[in-house]
Formats: structure tokens, sequence, C-alpha cells
């Protein structure tokens, strides 16, 4: 007994030398840097949750995604890591990510709606003309003071799609390339989605690449509105636009977008042997 009670000592006081040794070995892992903006327009901080190319070149010019709902706890971390996979085996250059964190988002990807319902159960909502003008006058300013950026990207989910599309009929020039998935083109009896032609109409026909997509498992509205907003799009006579539409076969409202983001940027960046 004594014998085994020196055994337990020794392993246990040998122990107290290991974890101090292992411990020792410890360092933050770093993917970016995480950023605080202050919005006179939104009278808020927000924060933006950055991802930086490993090799990551202050003096070099880069594209930049800016990601809707981009909390660490959203999508920021998984279109990141997507981001980095295209750039490791496809042709995608390096590219940072700005993930807007959110505060409301129904607050701010919606636009105004008179519809008692939608009021009532969506008391914060129709502000995104604020969000439009924080993004447009304040969080691309600030990025572009900080990196040096080449192309402009949006991607945006679910009423997050929504805020995406408005901003595509009505300040297309915000952006060069547009991910739309499953787009809530319902808000407000699907008012955005009845004005889209004369809004078009009005839009310059300047180089972009839009993606639009939907989940064959979503409600047959989101699957109906979203095949709209393709073909408005494909025949609004826009030469220099490149307009893409992706059915996810397989995947629901809750599944879609790390799929589909893959299958958007594979049209845009195909693979390259030679890496």
């Amino acid at each position: 007994m004594i014998k085994k009670i020196f055994i337990f000592c020794g392993i246990l006081f040998a122990f107290q030398f290991m974890v101090p040794a292992q411990n020792g070995n410890v360092k933050p892992l770093s993917i970016g840097e995480v950023r605080t903006i202050y919005s006179k327009i939104l009278n808020e901080e927000r924060t933006l949750n950055i991802y930086l190319p490993q090799n990551f070149n202050k003096t070099k010019s880069y594209p930049i995604i800016y990601l809707l709902d981009g909390s660490m706890n959203e999508d920021f971390i998984h279109v990141s890591g997507l981001v980095q996979f295209f750039n490791l085996m496809y042709s995608m250059p390096e590219t940072i990510v700005v993930g807007i964190a959110n505060i409301d988002r129904k607050r701010d990807f919606t636009f105004h709606t008179d519809l008692e319902d939608l009021q009532r159960d969506y008391p914060t909502t129709g502000h995104s003309d604020k969000f439009i003008g924080f993004l447009e006058k304040e969080l691309k300013p600030f990025v572009e003071s900080q990196f040096k950026t080449t192309d402009k990207y949006l991607f945006g989910q679910s009423l997050g799609g929504l805020l995406a599309t408005e901003i595509l009929l009505k300040k297309p020039e915000m952006f060069n390339n547009y991910f739309i998935i499953s787009p809530s083109l319902w808000w407000d009896d699907e008012s955005l989605l009845k004005q889209a032609n004369q809004l078009l109409s009005k839009t310059r026909d300047t180089k972009k690449f839009i993606y639009v997509s939907v989940g064959k498992g979503e409600h047959p509205v989101m699957v109906k509105d979203t095949e709209s907003l393709y073909d408005i799009l494909k025949n609004s006579n826009k030469k220099n636009w490149t307009v893409e539409y992706k059915m996810m076969e397989t995947d629901n409202h809750a599944t879609i977008l790390h799929r589909s983001l893959y299958e958007g940027l594979l049209k845009l960046f195909p693979y390259q042997e030679s890496k």
C-alpha cells in the first residue's frame, strides 16, 4: 500500500512539472482582427470581424467581401474558412472578409412597411435606409481607408438577402459582386420584387456578377420569389451583368448558406490544377 502511495505521489509530482511546460507553448490563434466603428447615421458602435489572408501585406490591394450576419456566432468563421479554402484550392485571390456583426437585423435589413401584421411581429422594423447609408457613407470609406481594395462583394442570406437585393436595385454601384441567398422577398407583400423592373430601368449597365440561390426545401413562396428575381435580373438587358442561379436540391432555409456560397464562388473561381 505504501509503495502504491509513493508511485501515485511520483506521478502527481511529475504531472505538476509537465502541465506548466505544456501551458508554456500556448499562444493565441489569430485569423484577423476585431475593430469597432462608431456610426453617426445609426447612432451606435458597430463591431467588425475582419479575416485577413495568412500572407496579408498592407501594401497590397485585396478584394473585400462585406458579410451581412457577420457576428462570431453567425456566419463569419465558416465563410472566412470557405474563402481561405477557395484561395488554397481554386483560383480565388487572397481576399479580406469584413463580417458586420448584428445588433438588430430586423431593424437594419428591412424597409418600411404599412402592413399591420409585420409591424406587430417586427416592432423595430423599417430602417434599411439608415443601414444602407451606414454601409455606403461610413463603413466602406472606413474599410477602404484601412486597406487597399479591388473588387467589392456583398454576401446576404434571408433578411440579409432582402437587403442585398434592395442595394442591387437601388444603389447597384456600391458593390461589384452580389451573392443573394434565399432572399426574404415576401417582405411587405413582395413590394420590392414588384418595383424591380422599374428600378432596373434606371440603373447603369456596368460590369457585375450576381449569384442568386434558394433551397428546394424552403417555403414555396421563398422559392417562387427567388426564381422571379432571377428571371427579372436575367431579362433586364444588362449586357455587362453576369447573372447566375442555383437551386440547391437538398437544402432548406437553415442549411443552404455554406454550400450555396461554395457553388457561387465556383462559378467565379474554377479549380486550378497548377495550385
